[in-house]
């Protein structure tokens, strides 16, 4: 019994993106948009097609994916975090290839928290002697 969808989750910082993979032509798609209208100018095709070419596994699936939340650049990297996965529920022999890529790995990286009595998370309040 072959499933025929496959689904999976990807994050970065605040970024969520979740992902669904099926068989098809190789197109993109982010929030019902084209991934150059979704991001912009700060569009990172490269980035997003390095799960398929690590993969060799270009213009053989379809993505469907929502993301919510973080920055333009986090979610890029959410997607890409979720189409690895995907990939790796689909097939988990190509878990090898993508782990040694790094797409598997969360970036655990957080903004930190503003302290009390400063202006930031390490910046300080100007200092005056006098």
């Amino acid at each position: 019994m072959a499933q025929d969808s496959f689904y999976a989750t990807g994050k970065r910082k605040t970024a969520i993106a979740r992902v669904w993979l099926t068989p098809g032509d190789g197109t993109i798609e982010v929030n019902r948009q084209k991934p150059e209208d979704y991001f912009g100018g700060i569009f990172f095709e490269s980035k997003l097609t390095r799960p398929f070419a690590v993969t060799e596994a270009e213009e053989k699936y379809n993505v469907k994916a929502t993301i919510k939340g973080g920055g333009k650049s986090a979610q890029v990297d959410a997607l890409v975090h979720g189409i690895s996965k995907a990939l790796q529920q689909m097939n988990p022999e190509l878990r090898l290839p993508l782990k040694k890529a790094g797409l598997l790995t969360r970036d655990p990286r957080e903004k930190e928290r503003k302290k009390y009595g400063q202006r930031g998370a390490r910046a300080r309040f100007q200092f005056s002697k006098r």
